[in-house]
């Protein structure tokens, strides 16, 4: 089976190819290295975007421009002839929206099966999540009421209100199947009334799978010989801390910090490349990851892998969607300061339910995220139909 991955958020797209190869697919990962994290690709689709306004940049980015349409000219060549083609979201290439259709059309006829990943906030997302507020907290409610930030305004403008939305449904609606990696992705594709081309609901074509992840490429952290300082890490997105909560969680970090300086040693990455956002990872005993997810996230599972404990989500909801009745290790923190105080504090305080809850992470990610067992689900859905 020939698949193509096309896009990447998070590196799931490469966890993925890494079972499916082992399956033995032949699979080709194309991508943009997902901006600064700059992952691995088979077709480098990185565009190079100069800095700055002035006429130096300008001229820069037009023949960057001009550049990137053609080795992309050069890419599409070699995206026919798919058994599978899948896109990590409706926006898979960095570029606008309404460049993406005639793309999509073009991969559709060259290609046999297209698939659609809900990984993200995507028109879907975050319509349903602000329209009706299905889930207890989201990143744009908590409970009836809205949660209102300067970048959740932009990013639901930016997904709903332009061609972005358009694409997102209309991809929604031709591609042959839709997969959501989590419990909050995959809610607002089954709550829609939007149909697909046949007329049918989107419901009918969703199907939830959990992220995948290679453990053989992630080694456990080394415990320290002493119980304290604890090492405790979070990174920073450049502008999205407020719509993802990590600015309520690192003013927890540093005021616990402050109450316990000799117990805690505070680690935080902001807008780092992969690498050297992995070798902070690679000397940290806790992640504080998101407060407005329902279950964990790439780098939450990344965390989880090394034995690390992360306090993020992880609502009944997200075990049940995985099955997942035993193993349950994720420190499930509801969006406000006060209980990701009293829950950071309590692990800060004691350390052997630390260290029993690093033993579980690792297990966790094993039996649910494995990539040859989640690239087994992905298989067999693509040889449906």
């Amino acid at each position: 089976m020939r698949v193509l991955l096309l896009g990447e958020y998070s590196n799931v797209h490469n966890n993925l190819a890494s079972g499916l190869r082992q399956l033995g697919c032949d699979v080709t990962v194309a991508n943009d290295g997902d901006h600064w994290k700059k992952f691995n690709s088979d077709i480098n689709l990185a565009r190079r975007i100069c800095p700055g306004g002035g006429i130096f940049a300008r001229i820069g980015n037009v023949l960057s421009g001009i550049l990137f349409v053609m080795r992309l000219a050069m890419a599409l060549l070699r995206m026919r002839g798919y058994d599978v083609v899948q896109v990590i979201n409706p926006i898979f290439l960095p570029l606008k929206a309404e460049r993406h259709f005639s793309i999509y059309r073009y991969l559709r006829r060259h290609n046999k099966k297209m698939v659609l990943c809900a990984m993200g906030d995507d028109y879907y997302y975050c319509y349903v999540n602000r329209m009706l507020k299905p889930m207890r907290y989201s990143d744009y409610n908590i409970g009836k009421e809205e949660h209102w930030t300067d970048f959740g305004r932009w990013t639901y403008a930016d997904k709903v209100e332009t061609e972005k939305g358009r694409l997102c449904r209309y991809i929604a609606s031709d591609c042959d199947v839709i997969i959501a990696g989590a419990y909050e992705y995959w809610l607002p594709y089954h709550l829609t009334e939007d149909r697909d081309s046949e007329g049918k609901p989107l419901r009918e074509k969703l199907h939830h799978i959990p992220f995948p992840f290679n453990l053989d490429d992630v080694a456990i952290n080394k415990q320290s010989e002493s119980e304290y300082p604890i090492r405790v890490f979070i990174g920073v997105s450049n502008g999205r801390s407020e719509f993802k909560g990590t600015d309520v969680m690192l003013q927890v970090a540093r005021d616990l910090k402050e109450k316990y300086p000799d117990k805690i040693d505070l680690k935080v990455a902001e807008g780092v490349p992969f690498a050297e956002y992995q070798d902070m990872l690679n000397a940290s005993d806790i992640m504080l990851d998101q407060i407005y997810s329902y279950g964990p996230g790439m780098n939450a599972l990344l965390a989880m892998a090394k034995g690390m404990v992360t306090l993020t989500g992880g609502e009944p909801e997200h075990y049940d969607i995985l099955g997942e009745t035993e193993c349950r290790p994720i420190v499930n923190v509801e969006p406000s300061y006060e209980d990701v105080s009293r829950k950071l504090e309590y692990l800060i305080l004691h350390p052997d339910e630390l260290k029993k809850k690093r033993k579980e992470s690792r297990e966790y990610v094993a039996r649910n995220h494995d990539c040859i067992k989640v690239a087994e689900k992905y298989q067999e859905l693509y040889k449906m139909g």
